[in-house]
């Protein structure tokens, strides 16, 4: 029997703001998205608990290869160079050689990302494995189906897990903190692309999953509510930032007015703390970035659908 037990990797002292998830089954243990390398030592406090060294892993699955959930992979080789990396074939690349995606990073964190997110170490290309969509993956006992979900990221994959029937969705359903009713975006720059992005909710939904596993953060045991709240506020956020952008103001002062109101949608469902939580993780700033960037791209290609 599998068993799924989330890690909280407690990001520069937050609980509940990025997890990992261990899978085990007989003698097979396979970890989803190990968080960045800052969280390093939490997680092999965690793996410690459940009586498992970075040794012990077989294998390392990542959704996608944004600092928050992959940047400890090149660490996590240092100590166990036989593990095997699963990625997307678009983020494969970006491992070996993370140059460009960390100049990428840099624009959006600046001094703050070694604070933030620590070390992104190359991956060397024998450890990796390229992911195709539709593809089943046979780990020991543990069978998962692949899915290409693009829309947060062009490089985004989920995993399905069939005896448990879990959806491990990383960002494709946005954050949302165990047992809170709100579900915030995540639409960082620059792969946001909302109409492929509702096509990786359909085929999540395809799956008929009985519960999602968000990095950001935990379980959600209702899958189809979840989607669909989702999608509506998704859709809320692009019309608010689409008319923003229309309405002529300087961007510091509209992207004021979008945090503004994603705040107040926050603060009308959850206590003063679960919101300013909520929003810590989320990081309001980067999603309006990302959404303007879409709408800006838009506006110049409207047939594009893709960065």
């Amino acid at each position: 029997m599998t068993s799924l037990a989330p890690l909280d990797l407690r990001w520069i002292g937050h609980p509940q703001s990025i997890a990992s998830l261990l899978l085990r089954s007989g003698s097979t243990n396979i970890l989803i998205d190990p968080g960045p390398s800052i969280c390093l030592p939490t997680l092999q406090q965690q793996l410690a608990s459940r009586g498992l060294r970075i040794s012990d892993l077989q294998y390392l699955l990542l959704t996608h290869i944004h600092l928050d959930h992959a940047g400890a992979t090149g660490s996590l080789l240092l100590e166990n160079p036989n593990l095997e990396v699963y990625v997307h074939e678009r983020g494969a690349p970006h491992l070996v050689a993370p140059e460009n995606l960390l100049k990428s990073a840099r624009r959006l964190y600046g001094d703050t990302m070694e604070a933030l997110f620590g070390q992104f170490l190359p991956v060397p290309q024998a450890n990796l494995r390229i992911l195709e969509h539709g593809e089943t993956l046979s780990l020991g006992d543990i069978s998962l189906d692949i899915l290409d979900t693009p829309g947060h990221a062009s490089h985004h994959v989920t995993y399905f897990e069939h005896s448990s029937r879990t959806a491990f969705v990383g960002d494709t359903a946005g954050i949302c903190i165990e047992g809170y009713p709100f579900v915030l975006p995540a639409t960082p720059p620059p792969d946001i692309d909302l109409p492929l992005w509702h096509k990786s909710l359909d085929a999540i939904e395809q799956l008929q999953p009985r519960r999602l596993f968000l990095t950001h953060f935990g379980f959600s045991e209702q899958p189809a509510v979840h989607i669909a709240k989702y999608r509506a506020r998704l859709g809320q956020w692009s019309d608010t930032v689409a008319r923003l952008l229309s309405s002529g103001q300087e961007e510091s002062i509209a992207m004021e007015e979008f945090i503004r109101v994603a705040s107040e949608e926050a603060a009308d469902c959850l206590t003063t703390a679960a919101a300013k939580h909520l929003l810590f993780n989320g990081h309001l700033p980067l999603s309006w970035m990302g959404l303007a960037r879409y709408h800006r791209k838009r506006s110049v290609s409207p047939t594009a659908t893709s960065p």
